[in-house]
């Protein structure tokens, strides 16, 4: 099914994980209404980064899938309301994070993650988004403030 031009809600709640554990990650109808608020949100970040591809690396995650992934209790995830995203073509994550703070985008939050990817959140309206930057090195380190390299 496709929520927006660009993101299905197979790409949404696909997960290797899941497959791998024979986790149902089945979103219910109210989190089907948060991924369309998601991909919205995406299509957003898809033109901050040049209309480039944007690879979802994860989306939503069932609360059984969220804990065999090791994510955060209260993680948007689990809401249909966060992505961790790579956009190769655009450039490193740091520079998609500080690309999609640049534009204005309304976000609750953006965290360069480990170096390794963006995690990029939205909240469904009347909400009102936190506008977060963050970057997590390690769980030793946990989170700082900003969006900064990691090494």
């Amino acid at each position: 099914m496709q929520l927006t031009k660009n993101f299905s809600l197979e790409e949404l709640i696909a997960s290797e994980t899941a497959v791998r554990k024979g986790i149902d990650n089945t979103p219910s109808p109210e989190i089907v209404a948060n991924l369309r608020v998601l991909a919205a949100g995406l299509e957003k970040v898809r033109v901050a980064l040049g209309r480039r591809p944007i690879h979802i690396n994860s989306g939503y995650r069932c609360p059984a899938l969220n804990e065999a992934v090791g994510g955060a209790r209260n993680s948007f995830h689990m809401k249909g309301l966060a992505a961790d995203i790579l956009c190769p073509q655009f450039g490193s994550p740091l520079q998609v994070c500080r690309a999609i703070h640049a534009a204005g985008i309304r976000i609750d939050q953006i965290i360069h993650e480990y170096g390794k990817w963006c995690h990029v959140s939205f909240v469904a309206p009347p909400v009102q988004a936190r506008g977060q930057l963050l970057t997590i090195a390690s769980a030793k380190t946990g989170y700082l403030d900003g969006l900064h390299p990691v090494a």
